[in-house]
């Protein structure tokens, strides 16, 4: 599973670097796969309002940006971590912030589910150097939309006040004893899914499919990665057209290798399309063949046929 935590203050040593990197290093103790993202130190220009989004689910800007939209995509976890300014979040994070418009433009107007939404969770850790009454109060609005922006749930918030001063979380009575519990909180029930591995020759069709679907129909019991022996540059196209026909959007998605996906973890079960003996063997994990012919280059009605095969192959497989 992977953790993945936003950094949004301009201090890299600060409080709320610490708050979060104790938060990820019980993650990562438990068994999880963790991103410290310093969002700070990324290029993420503000939103231009252009509307290219809404029209074509899309950012024009190329910036950081563009490397970030896949791991929220990926992660299982979103912790969102800023200190107050001015009773929100940074100018930094509330960059990232607004370019996630891009996702939130493929939900509502263009009517596509990433396969990870129903699984998802986000969790906001903030710190304030003031006591005022309502302190919290903008930066947890802000956060609640924002991980429905990125399809994840709001599954809550630590908040401390009068934190300035360096090192000042480290004193804190529970601040950090608090991280620890919440993350073994969020993160343990990800930990018993079993994992599958689906590969395929390039990654970009029939293994990517598959992985979403499971991913869409049991996120919450299947951990699911996807690989290929030859993988390609890109996604089939055609395959993204017809997902999106099922309402399943597949963008900010990069084939990947074998051995990319291997760095993740050992499967329980490892099912192959077409790639023979190309596809790994990973001693005591069970291998299954699923005879799905390629669809590369045929027309789309072919395309249709194989993604119909592949989803009822994979609720088999989750019943």
């Amino acid at each position: 599973m992977f953790v993945l935590g936003l950094q949004g203050s301009p201090r890299t040593e600060g409080n709320t670097t610490v708050l979060l990197s104790t938060f990820l290093t019980e993650a990562e103790r438990l068994g999880a796969s963790t991103r410290h993202l310093d969002v700070a130190r990324k290029n993420i220009s503000p939103c231009q309002e252009c509307s290219t989004c809404e029209k074509n689910g899309f950012c024009p800007i190329d910036d950081d940006m563009q490397q970030i939209y896949p791991l929220l995509r990926q992660a299982d976890i979103i912790v969102m971590a800023t200190p107050i300014f001015f009773y929100g979040p940074t100018a930094q994070m509330k960059a990232l912030i607004d370019r996630s418009q891009a996702l939130w433009a493929r939900r509502y107007v263009h009517k596509l589910v990433d396969p990870g939404r129903k699984w998802r969770r986000g969790f906001l850790l903030s710190l304030g150097a003031t006591k005022g009454k309502n302190l919290f109060e903008g930066v947890s609005l802000t956060a609640k939309y924002f991980f429905d922006a990125v399809g994840a749930s709001f599954d809550g918030s630590l908040t401390y006040r009068r934190i300035e001063g360096p090192g000042e979380i480290a004193k804190h009575p529970t601040a950090l004893s608090d991280a620890k519990e919440k993350a073994r909180s969020l993160v343990t029930p990800f930990l018993n899914r079993k994992k599958i591995l689906f590969v395929c020759t390039k990654n970009a069709c029939r293994s990517q499919m598959a992985s979403a679907f499971a991913r869409y129909h049991a996120g919450d019991r299947i951990e699911v990665e996807s690989a290929g022996s030859r993988p390609a540059e890109e996604i089939n196209p055609l395959m993204e057209e017809v997902m999106s026909e099922k309402g399943i959007d597949m963008a900010f998605r990069k084939p990947r290798s074998i051995e990319e996906a291997a760095s993740s973890g050992k499967p329980d079960l490892i099912i192959s399309m077409g790639c023979e003996e190309a596809c790994p063997l990973f001693p005591g994990t069970r291998n299954q063949e699923w005879p799905v012919p390629d669809p590369a280059g045929k027309p789309i009605e072919v395309m249709r046929k194989i993604r119909e095969e592949v989803e009822e192959r994979v609720r088999r497989l989750i019943e």
